[in-house]
């Protein structure tokens, strides 16, 4: 109910309006339950709009009259109408709009403002109102339902809201449209944002894995494709936006990583322009377009280290090698596979290739044998993960013999050097000169070593600097030097076998206490420079074969750590020890293989170094395949047969 005892409801609110419109009325107004949509909802707006359409149907006296010779619009009656209602009481309009307040949750009254602003484009805002608009304007108001009505009152739980702003105040003019797809679009609910119950956890920004980190990155050279597509002005973006920057911005949980697959594939795209411009041969340590510069090394190894994987063992010269290789060179103790694997060997088996090819069966489709050396019973194989195997210079390799007559080659050493971006690594596995005495004959092994080794040969010297002529593992960054040096525990075998026993947990102190090789290092006789991860396992010499005990022949050998893994490196902290230990499992030699794992950093290279050009053995990498391919069918095979018989049951 109104002021006036008048009711409100939409039925009678029109009537009301008629009655106090002045003037002849050509047709009564329809009747309406929705609000007028619209900018003539403003009755400040009639007067202007009654003058710009001024004609005899809309001024309705003879003083308005237009020439015959003067273009007139067309008649608009609903038009004259408002026009001649302009001075209608605009209070008694708004009172009755603020008595038929509606809930903003009405779902008629729920419809997007942008979906409104882009339907009525049509419609001007603000300016005059010329001859075209309005003659659209009339046709939209002949097509919909008369707009002279007063808002509907809403339901009741809206009403009892009682918001205190009025349909005339909160909705703007352009939101407004009474096409149908606009009332259908409005009927749907939209419902109230979610809010959470309390903070919520900040995002993790580190990664799960060095793998992760490795897999999921973005070529900045393609970072702004999108971008450049789009924009169509055939603009690049800098190059100096780096992947470690980008990264920083960026949170890699799994729906970060599945949207950025969705963008950029696993191989990142390559545009043509790139591919005839970009030589490979213009870098420099910090040039982006150097194939071993900061760019690539950063692309692959995001914290700039490499996993390196040594393994020495002296096999003792058996012919029969171990059907499973998997404790020597993936132990089940370790997380991921390493890049690199160096394994090297010391009075090897009589058929170098099918140890060769074993290792190769062993490590699988993901690793290719970069290089292989042998001097005599000398073995050393170097294997790579195949997808890094660009990145590697030529590797060059050389031997030296510490027998006085150098056709036995039973005794020496063999060394294997090549550039990975632009840090060298040198790996040397060596057999000294046995016999518990003969300290001295092993110092000189040493010293004919690091003088005869002729490395590098073609490479060219990362650090000139701080080479020397007369010691090889000076002219490489990284050096490994590992195999069975033959340096023994200066104790009797009873006092040894006694330190063992009262060895609690993994403390080896009281042993190394009488260990040779630690003493001459301490000393600075032998591996100058040279240093050895804690040693946490028992003795690797000297057992019987195919068991856990020590020599029980009649020389009675003492227990002693002959098989090392040494390392130098020219900066502090380059190497970091992940694992030191041996490999109990294997007994097929009287030596237990010792294992290590290192992280070792890396340095963005020069393009002058040459390249391998991804060269490996490929005979060698077809036949350990095929050969795993039958192992795993012949297992298969086993293990259908054995279900298939356990199924059978007799009946008595």
């Amino acid at each position: 109910m109104t002021e006036n005892g008048e009711d409100s409801r939409p039925g009678q609110a029109s009537g009301t309006l008629q009655g106090r419109v002045s003037g002849k009325v050509d047709q009564p107004v329809v009747s309406d339950s929705r609000p007028f949509k619209g900018p003539l909802a403003d009755p400040k707006n009639y007067k202007d709009l009654n003058d710009a359409l001024r004609s005899p149907h809309v001024s309705g006296d003879s003083e308005g009259k237009i020439s015959p010779y003067q273009p007139s619009p067309p008649s608009l009656p609903r038009l004259s109408k408002m026009g001649k209602n302009s001075s209608m009481d605009e209070s008694v309009r708004c009172r009755r709009l603020r008595n038929s307040q509606e809930s903003l949750s009405d779902p008629t009254e729920t419809g997007s403002s942008t979906d409104s602003l882009k339907e009525n484009g049509g419609i001007p805002t603000t300016g005059g109102f010329n001859l075209s608009s309005a003659a659209t304007f009339r046709n939209s108001q002949d097509s919909s339902v008369g707009p002279l009505t007063a808002p509907p009152t809403g339901s009741p739980a809206s009403r009892s809201r009682g918001h205190s702003l009025s349909e005339c105040e909160w909705r703007p003019d352009q939101q407004h449209t009474n096409h149908p797809e606009q009332r259908a679009r409005s009927s749907k609910v939209r419902l109230s944002p979610v809010q959470p119950s309390g903070p919520l956890p900040a995002l993790d920004k580190k990664f799960a894995s060095a793998t992760l980190r490795a897999a999921n990155r973005i070529d900045r050279d393609c970072v702004d494709y999108g971008r450049w597509a789009r924009g169509g002005n055939g603009e690049r973006l800098h190059r100096n936006l780096s992947d470690s920057q980008l990264l920083e911005n960026m949170v890699l949980d799994s729906t970060s990583v599945n949207s950025m697959k969705s963008t950029f594939s696993v191989l990142n795209p390559i545009r043509p322009q790139d591919v005839r411009n970009r030589s490979f041969l213009e870098g420099s340590v910090l040039g982006n377009g150097a194939l071993l510069g900061a760019e690539e090394l950063d692309r692959y190894f995001p914290d700039r280290r490499v996993g390196i994987y040594i393994a020495t063992w002296n096999m003792q010269g058996e012919k029969v090698i171990p059907t499973n290789l998997d404790d020597l060179l993936l132990p089940t103790d370790s997380e991921f596979a390493q890049d690199f694997y160096i394994i090297g060997v010391q009075e090897g088996c009589p058929d170098r290739r099918e140890w060769e090819i074993r290792l190769q069966e062993t490590l699988g489709p993901y690793y290719v044998m970069l290089y292989a050396a042998c001097h005599g019973v000398l073995y050393l194989a170097v294997f790579v993960r195949r997808d890094l195997i660009w990145f590697c210079s030529e590797v060059e390799h050389a031997t030296v013999t510490t027998r006085i007559i150098s056709q036995i080659k039973t005794k020496g050493a063999v060394g294997i050097g090549f550039t990975f971006f632009g840090t060298s690594f040198l790996f040397i596995t060596s057999h000294f000169t046995s016999g518990d005495a003969k300290i001295y004959e092993r110092i000189l092994d040493y010293n004919k070593i690091i003088e005869a080794l002729a490395l590098p040969k073609g490479l060219p010297d990362t650090n000139p600097y701080r080479s020397t002529a007369s010691d090889v593992t000076t002219r490489f960054d990284e050096v490994f030097w590992f195999g069975d040096f033959n340096f023994r525990l200066s104790r009797g075998r009873q006092g040894v076998e006694t330190i063992m026993k009262q060895t609690v947990g993994d403390d080896m102190s009281p042993l190394l206490q009488h260990d040779q090789l630690s003493k001459e290092m301490k000393d600075g006789s032998i591996f100058k420079g040279f240093q050895e991860a804690p040693i946490h396992f028992f003795p690797t010499y000297k057992f019987d074969l195919g068991c856990d005990i020590y020599d029980t022949t009649s020389k009675q050998r003492t227990p002693s750590y002959t098989d090392r893994i040494l390392f130098r490196n020219r900066q502090v902290d380059d190497i970091r020890v992940v694992k030191y230990t041996s490999c109990p499992s294997i007994k097929s030699s009287d030596h237990r293989p010792v294992i290590g794992v290192f992280q070792v950093k890396l340095r963005p290279g020069r393009d002058n170094i040459p390249l391998g050009a991804g060269q490996f053995d490929r005979t060698l990498y077809l036949e350990g395949i095929k050969r795993r391919i039958s192992r795993e069918l012949k297992r298969r095979e086993a293990m259908k047969n054995q279900s298939s018989s356990s199924t059978i049951c007799s009946v008595s």
